[in-house]
């Protein structure tokens, strides 16, 4: 038995001006074959797939297709869609026969000329393997389309916020593929889409409690039901302007379509009563350093959502760190920027100088500000770690070349390339603590509360501009369908899912 291996990722954010190239792929680490799997043996959903192939009774060949992964940002290039897409069919082809395949993705990826990236490359990986069983995990912002529970006998979505159980849902996907290949399970879907897309900030499965966590405890408990494969629900990436936007549900079932039909029912139609939940307070820049600076021991962490760069904005930008400047601190404040040209005049300079740069609003021009700065030249440094924690387990990290920069007591860790602009990792990396700072900038809307919630004795969400704005509906967006809540006021809405007969329908 021989089951293909491969992974497609990056969280695309339509709002970012600045294009995805094959370049950005080959940064973050593009594998083939056996060095797929010798790599990621124990990284992400790959090693997920990998490490619960080897644990079968029947310990099937694991056959590495093609590792392509970058980093959440803009579009991708039409050059780069096709590329990829090239990349996943010629690794399937060179494969030869095949018993099964797992593929993970992200399930939010556009291009130029391409809104639903997935769709179109699951559907070109079915038409070359026909009926042989294929099985996708899909980070739970996915935006699931139709064409990709259609091409899939079952997609595998994350329960957590923080994704933190991404290695987890990886095993998940392959025991699926089991129950599909070895014990002959008759896939049926019924899918959903929901006319809303959720505010990323608030959802937190990691809290005591709240909507994202009594979804997520519900999916689990369905996946415990006898009959159901996977259950799944998609609450979106926001920020992209695309026809088919929206949230979704998706319930797998082994030939039981009444209750996949009735469980897609119940998730949908309780995710659009309890949208309004999703909502959250923000506070401008000026309130939120006013009540960090009111604690005098300990660190609080500032949210800025909108520069999220695992949101796929630029993270270059500054108007937090505009009002942090305004006042003195006792205690080191940390703060992040993505900016290769100030590391590089850095470098010139040399550890113990003094420049005078201007930050800010170079890569985010669209919603960005600039500020004029004298600092000194703390340190030179490799972005270089692992990951491990919100999106990542054991995960290879390189943001290039970087440098901390100091004014006063305020620290401005600067790298060449984007990244997990919240990760302790990267400011040990920078030769900074991170739990001793004063206050500390997360450019993450959600998933750094892995890192900082137990840590942190206080957590404040930003509002500023920014290309992943936590309100989104205030941003002009051309493309998206209407009505869609929280843009349009919605009064009444039922789910009437889809049903998908895998396999026999083909």
């Amino acid at each position: 038995m021989r089951i293909a291996v491969g992974q497609l990722w990056q969280e695309t954010n339509t709002l970012n001006p600045w294009p995805t190239r094959r370049e950005d792929f080959e940064h973050l680490g593009v594998l083939r074959g056996p060095e797929l799997v010798s790599q990621m043996a124990h990284t992400n959903e790959p090693g997920g797939f990998i490490q619960s192939l080897a644990g079968w009774p029947e310990r099937p060949e694991v056959v590495g297709l093609v590792r392509l992964p970058a980093w959440p940002a803009g579009p991708l290039t039409t050059e780069t869609f096709d590329w990829l897409r090239d990349e996943i069919l010629g690794a399937l082809e060179q494969a030869g026969p095949i018993d099964g395949v797992l593929l993970a993705l992200h399930g939010s990826m556009v291009a130029d000329t391409h809104p639903d990236v997935e769709g179109e490359i699951l559907t070109a990986v079915r038409e070359r393997i026909g009926r042989t069983p294929l099985v996708a995990t899909l980070d739970l912002h996915a935006n699931i389309t139709l064409g990709m529970a259609y091409a899939a006998d079952a997609l595998v979505l994350y329960h957590s916020v923080p994704h933190i159980d991404v290695f987890e849902t990886g095993q998940r996907g392959a025991s699926v593929l089991r129950r599909i290949l070895i014990e002959s399970a008759r896939p049926v879907t019924a899918f959903q889409k929901v006319p809303v897309v959720m505010p990323p900030v608030r959802a937190d499965t990691q809290a005591e409690s709240g909507v994202s966590v009594d979804f997520k405890r519900r999916l689990q408990e369905l996946e415990r039901t006898p009959g159901v494969l996977a259950a799944g629900l998609a609450t979106v990436q926001p920020w992209l302007d695309i026809p088919n936007l929206g949230s979704s549900v998706i319930v797998t079932t082994d030939d039981e379509p009444e209750l996949a039909r009735q469980a897609c029912i119940e998730l949908a139609d309780q995710l659009w009563q309890r949208r309004e939940e999703y909502l959250t307070e923000l506070l401008s820049p000026e309130e939120a350093v006013r009540r960090a600076r009111k604690v005098e021991d300990g660190l609080v962490v500032l949210s800025d959502p909108a520069d999220a760069t695992t949101s796929g904005a630029p993270g270059d930008s500054v108007w937090i760190l505009k009002e942090l400047l305004r006042h003195q601190w006792s205690r080191p404040v940390l703060v992040t920027l993505v900016a290769p040209a100030i590391v590089a005049e850095a470098e010139r300079a040399g550890p113990g100088a003094t420049l005078d740069v201007t930050l800010g609003g170079v890569l985010d021009h669209r919603f960005g500000t600039r500020i004029a700065l004298r600092v000194t030249v703390e340190r030179l440094f490799q972005g270089r770690f692992v990951l491990s924690g919100h999106i990542g387990k054991n995960m290879p990290i390189d943001m290039g070349s970087s440098v901390v920069l100091r004014h006063d007591h305020v620290r401005i860790v600067v790298t060449s390339r984007s990244g997990p602009h919240f990760a302790p990792e990267l400011f040990q990396a920078a030769g900074l603590d991170p739990f001793a700072a004063a206050v500390l900038v997360a450019k993450s809307p959600a998933g750094f509360r892995a890192a900082y919630a137990s840590r942190a004795l206080a957590i404040y969400s930003v509002q500023a501009p920014g290309c992943a704005p936590a309100d989104f509906w205030n941003y002009p967006f051309a493309n998206i369908p209407h009505p869609l809540w929280p843009w349009d006021e919605l009064h009444h809405w039922r789910a009437q899912p889809v049903l998908l007969y895998h396999g026999e329908a083909r």
